[in-house]
């Protein structure tokens, strides 16, 4: 796969992921790619301000990232 193709893998999963965040409130909104692959989101509506926020970014979003495109290194929130 190369670097472009892995980019739309990765908004791809993302899309995958924002009905289930859209059934509790939610979004997820795609800011940056970048070189290194540090995929960087915002999570929106009850998503921005949930206390589980950072659960669903790192054991969610980032584990199907990864296993989808193993090369993300990272997925933040911005």
């Amino acid at each position: 796969m190369n670097r472009e193709e892995k980019k739309q893998k990765i908004k791809d999963v993302i899309n995958e992921i924002r009905p289930y965040l859209q059934n509790d409130g939610g979004d997820i909104e795609l800011v940056e790619i970048t070189d290194d692959f540090v995929v960087k989101v915002k999570l929106v509506g009850t998503c921005g301000c949930c206390p589980y926020k950072l659960m669903t970014l790192k054991d969610g979003i980032e584990t199907a990232l990864k296993n989808s495109v193993p090369e993300v290194k990272e997925v933040v929130s911005v």
